[in-house]
């Protein structure tokens, strides 16, 4: 079971004003490695990240939805590595509520255009060193 804690809330969602932003990795469909800072990461519910996209890397998400977030704050010596499953939404409901949460924030200030919305479900929370911390089902293999 999945539960972040009120450290990793507080963490991630103030990660960009404290100049820590998460570190989001993916893979296109053949294999291609792809890492970028996704300034807008935030703590979506206890099991969920979530964040706005408006680059290309979109459609890595849909066809390998597997990604790892990194969080590492070096002065307070606390991180984490999360092992996610991607969901991404271009409209609708959860968009909306994902989209609303981020402003409320401040983690967006330019509606336009709205880019996409993507859920993150955790399924392994590790530290920065791999130690595995919880997982979504025991023995799910990476």
């Amino acid at each position: 079971m999945i539960q972040l804690t009120e450290e990793m809330r507080s963490s991630i969602d103030n990660a960009r004003a404290n100049g820590t932003p998460c570190i989001l990795a993916s893979a296109s469909p053949d294999g291609a490695p792809n890492a970028g800072y996704r300034g807008t990461m935030m703590v979506f519910n206890d099991a969920s990240l979530a964040y706005r996209e408006r680059g290309s890397s979109v459609e890595h998400l849909e066809e390998n939805p597997r990604v790892v977030v990194l969080f590492y704050h070096a002065a307070r010596e606390i991180g984490w590595k999360f092992r996610c499953t991607a969901a991404v939404h271009r409209e609708g409901p959860i968009h909306e509520q994902v989209m609303d949460r981020l402003a409320g924030l401040g983690l967006i200030q330019d509606p336009a255009p709205p880019g996409i919305a993507v859920v993150l479900q955790v399924d392994q929370v590790l530290t920065p060193f791999g130690e595995l911390l919880q997982e979504r089902v025991p023995g799910l293999r990476w």
